[in-house]
């Protein structure tokens, strides 16, 4: 089990930004391993002593191998609003890796597409765009 208030990255009446760890899943999957969204639901329900399920809404996830900053909707509204916002791209993703050596240059793009393996409902790799 993850601390969740050791992740919490902001946090107000509309939204919950939490530091997602390395192995960590964003929402429930077949494996069976706890997720992100159950343990804030938890947290929000004892943290504010709320009955019955607390309203949490997942606006975008990442990869379970990696870590980041993932923002949850509190109320059903800001949910709304965010995918509207996710939707006219309103929000700026930045994506960060840690290499071993320096790339030969300081910005490029890759075209690919992400192979599945359902079976262990991750991605097996990548299949590069022409």
């Amino acid at each position: 089990m993850f601390d969740i208030e050791k992740q919490l990255l902001f946090e107000d009446n509309h939204l919950i930004i939490v530091n997602k760890l390395p192995g960590q899943l964003v929402q429930p999957d077949n494996s069976g391993d706890d997720s992100l969204e159950e343990q804030i639901k938890l947290y929000l329900k004892f943290h504010y002593n709320k009955p019955g399920d607390a309203f949490l809404g997942v606006a975008h996830r990442i990869d379970r191998p990696v870590s980041g900053a993932v923002v949850f909707a509190k109320t059903s509204k800001a949910l709304v609003r965010l995918n509207e916002m996710l939707k006219k791209h309103a929000l700026n993703k930045t994506y960060w890796a840690i290499v071993k050596n320096k790339p030969p240059q300081d910005e490029a793009s890759i075209k690919s597409y992400l192979l599945r393996n359902g079976k262990q409902n991750k991605n097996a790799g990548l299949q590069y765009a022409g």
